[in-house]
């Protein structure tokens, strides 16, 4: 398949007429990096971008569960399960977990992702009985709140409880694989949907993580599968895709990705990245407890940010906000909201 483009973004109020907008937002481009598996990079001016490819850059995102993209938007996690990578156990309360949703709300999440099941690497898969008895009674309690509130899972019978409840987004971490039931669960709701790619199960997709092309075999599974939920009757307007960062790839591959991350918004939908506190981050930094994680998930996010990325997956989210807002001040002035 291919070849493929990136575009090569710059953040500046100031911008020449033969700049191209992404997604009809404040980053513009005027060149592209053309990539393919059997040819070397290439950078070519923006005049050169097929225009198949210039549509799914400019086209102005859609809001999702009424949440616009005219900014980073945060999405703050909520792991309602003993054993999560960063934060398992401190929430698995439902007085705690219902405080900690209220908290992230007053923080400036517009989203919050609710998960029963930890997708860490090493886990093992629990029952859909056992999650949704962790979510439902969260979900219960706090859709009230005027905010989004989506459910991470993979299973059709959890998301089903979930989206009765109050859930307005299906997040599935296996990127619509693993419960063949969930997709035409989530056509029947007309929910929106996060496909995320990732590589083996939880339990093992970190013994080995082998690509061809860690970039471009990662695009070309969410471009099938954005086809496929597209086939089935989810509008592309309601898709969100993540490239999945942390789950079946190692560090070197992790950070290809963040690299190249821009060239995702070919995809023509939302991009979400999940970075907050994970273990490439520690290696890099040598900070081995996902607590101490703070600084570099902030800069990591913030890197995302001078790519498009529209939606971060955080567990800091006032820290991030507040990043949020700093850089883009300085990069748009007084009028960057």
């Amino acid at each position: 398949m291919g070849p493929y483009f990136r575009p090569i973004l710059i953040a500046d109020s100031v911008h020449p007429a033969a700049a191209l907008s992404l997604t009809g937002g404040r980053l513009w481009f005027t060149h592209v990096e053309r990539l393919s598996r059997f040819e070397k990079p290439e950078i070519l001016p923006v005049k050169e971008l097929p225009d198949n490819w210039k549509m799914r850059f400019c086209e102005k995102r859609s809001s999702i569960a009424q949440v616009t993209f005219d900014r980073p938007r945060i999405m703050g996690i909520l792991n309602v399960t003993p054993d999560s990578f960063s934060d398992g156990g401190k929430y698995n309360s439902l007085n705690s977990a219902v405080a900690h949703a209220n908290s992230l709300s007053l923080q400036g999440s517009d989203f919050i992702d609710i998960g029963g099941e930890s997708t860490r690497p090493g886990s093992k898969e629990i029952s859909a009985e056992i999650e949704k008895k962790r979510v439902k009674p969260v979900i219960d309690k706090i859709c009230h709140l005027k905010i989004a509130i989506s459910i991470d899972t993979r299973k059709a019978s959890v998301a089903e409880v979930a989206i009765a409840s109050g859930a307005s987004l299906v997040n599935d971490v296996s990127g619509f694989q693993f419960d063949s039931k969930l997709l035409p669960l989530c056509v029947a709701e007309a929910v929106p949907v996060c496909v995320m790619h990732s590589q083996g199960l939880p339990e093992y997709m970190q013994e080995n993580p082998v690509y061809e092309n860690v970039v471009l075999d990662v695009f070309d599974f969410l471009e099938n599968q954005i086809s496929l939920l597209v086939n089935a009757g989810i509008s592309r307007s309601k898709i969100i895709a993540d490239p999945g960062i942390g789950f079946g790839k190692t560090m070197r591959q992790n950070l290809a990705l963040l690299e190249k991350l821009s060239l995702f918004h070919g995809l023509g939908v939302p991009i979400l990245l999940g970075v907050s506190r994970k273990g490439f981050i520690g290696t890099v930094t040598g900070a081995e407890q996902a607590e101490e994680r703070l600084i570099g998930s902030v800069a990591t996010a913030l890197a995302g940010v001078s790519q498009g990325v529209q939606i971060f997956r955080v567990h800091d989210v006032q820290e991030t906000r507040q990043a949020f807002d700093m850089w883009q001040r300085i990069k748009f002035g007084d009028n960057y909201g």
